[in-house]
């Protein structure tokens, strides 16, 4: 894998349901690279802290070759890298075979994969269309959030190599198949619940589905 594009963005304003909000989805390419911390991007908008950014959300990464299936869905848009709100956007990157807990070195940084991304109506207002949400959890390729390991500059054109990766987990796509699933497969639910670096939140959440 590799780094296609480091993107950030600053607060813009947007209305909601009659109601303002400030988000830091509109990113854009910063060809400098981009610093990581623990607690997230220097220079970044967060918009809504309480579900982005932090430590288990200090950056998210998104795959490049994703972007060809969104632009077939939606040709009208100005397309450039940063639109899904994305700090990275990767090239090489598949869901299937990113495991959750596994650790990789990014330039100067050492990130841990966390967990999907999970869409939210301000990805909506960004497409011009409320719909791409359940378009986007249909589709199954969220991309992944990160928590940082070592701060370090990242830079476009470094590659994202494997340091170590859990002998028992679940891959991005197969954890966000069974999130959203309206039922939850017994086994696939207590192999989620034994994740050690699984979110408190999302523990919790799943936990309501434990009989």
């Amino acid at each position: 894998m590799k780094i296609a594009s480091s993107n950030t963005a600053q607060p813009v304003s947007i209305k909601w349901k009659g109601e303002h909000k400030i988000t830091g989805i509109y990113k854009k390419p910063q060809p400098g690279g981009i610093y990581l911390t623990p607690e997230g991007v220097r220079g970044d908008a967060i918009g809504n802290p309480s579900v982005h950014g932090g430590s288990m959300k200090a950056a998210y990464l998104f795959s490049l070759e994703q972007y060809t299936y969104w632009k077939e869905q939606y040709p009208h848009l100005k397309w450039d890298y940063g639109t899904f709100g994305e700090n990275l956007t990767v090239a090489g990157m598949d869901e299937t075979t990113l495991y959750m807990g596994s650790a990789y070195s990014i330039g100067e940084a050492r990130v841990r994969i966390t967990t999907p991304r999970e869409p939210c109506f301000k990805l909506g207002i960004r497409f011009g269309d409320q719909g791409i949400i359940q378009k986007f959890v249909a589709h199954g390729y969220p991309g992944a959030y990160v928590s940082v390991l070592k701060s370090g500059w990242i830079r476009p054109g470094d590659a994202v190599k494997l340091l170590e990766s859990p002998l028992s987990s679940m891959s991005i796509a197969e954890f966000y198949r069974m999130w959203y699933a309206p039922t939850k497969d017994p086994e696939l639910l207590e192999k989620a619940l034994s994740l050690s670096w699984l979110p408190e939140g999302k523990r919790n959440q799943l936990l309501q589905w434990v009989s």
